[in-house]
């Protein structure tokens, strides 16, 4: 989601960061709980109703529902839109991707994070684009340590998914800061300049996501004001992780291993892209 940069990055104790890995890792167990059920025939409504329900269950508050006007608990993104897609009752088919990104807020502190699944069989081409998309936000995590800027992050996404793979790099959407705000600066683009941008200092927090386009990097937004689809109606892939700026080695808040094995024990979800 998209927002107004104040330029003030806001660095987190280490009992600050204990409580935001404790909202990230619910988010995570609740995309978790999603790819248990995914399958053909069902609707993002549905997912939607289910994730509402899991987060009050324990007693935390969903960071997008009613942020600057958004009508849902979760972001479902089918296919060739990028981010932002409202949930719906459409039924899911075999052959769909869908990104699912949400945001809790849980002790004050939000958690915030995406992850795509394939339903049944796909294209090579699309697997491929899953794997790579999810690729470059490790090597995007990789440069989120103490004296590295901004654009070293980019960089590591954009170049491997743009430059070695020729995909498409939305620029119009970028990743950014978390804390007691959903969102804070600074803001984390997918495409840059080694050595540029903001320098990175201990405890920052960071939602690293790149969204990247099989096709051309150009989007468009729907009318209602909060879809974002690819110009050329080709798929889009989205992946985030909430990551804490160390010295050596970025810390990860969230966890995507509770998220893959649930996936991988669904076998209505194709996971062959997996190394």
């Amino acid at each position: 989601m998209s927002f107004r940069p104040n330029g003030m990055m806001i660095y987190k104790t280490e009992a600050e960061i204990a409580l935001m890995k404790e909202s990230a890792t619910l988010v995570s167990k609740t995309l978790t709980e999603v790819a248990k059920v995914l399958k053909p025939g069902m609707t993002t409504i549905q997912i939607d109703t289910l994730c509402a329900k899991f987060v009050k269950d324990h007693k935390a508050i969903p960071s997008f529902l009613h942020y600057r006007g958004y009508p849902f608990t979760v972001c479902a993104s089918v296919n060739d839109v990028v981010v932002h897609g409202f949930p719906n009752n459409s039924e899911l088919k075999d052959g769909d991707i869908v990104s699912i990104d949400m945001g809790v807020i849980l002790n004050g502190w939000h958690g915030d994070h995406a992850y795509t699944f394939i339903l049944g069989e796909v294209e090579k081409e699309v697997l491929d684009l899953v794997r790579v998309t999810k690729e470059s936000l490790y090597k995007g995590i990789e440069k989120a340590t103490v004296n590295n800027r901004v654009g070293d992050i980019a960089f590591a996404i954009q170049e491997h998914t743009e430059r070695k793979h020729g995909y498409g790099v939305v620029r119009e959407l970028v990743g950014h800061g978390l804390g007691r705000s959903l969102h804070e600066d600074p803001q984390m683009p997918n495409y840059g300049k080694r050595g540029s941008g903001p320098k990175l200092k201990e405890n920052l927090v960071l939602a690293i996501e790149p969204m990247i386009n099989l096709g051309k990097k150009e989007v468009y937004t729907e009318d209602d004001g909060w879809t974002v689809r690819t110009a050329d109606g080709k798929p889009s892939v989205h992946f985030e992780h909430d990551v804490c700026v160390k010295k050596g080695k970025a810390l990860i808040l969230s966890d995507y291993s509770i998220i893959e094995a649930a996936e991988k024990a669904n076998a209505n979800l194709n996971t062959s892209y997996y190394n």
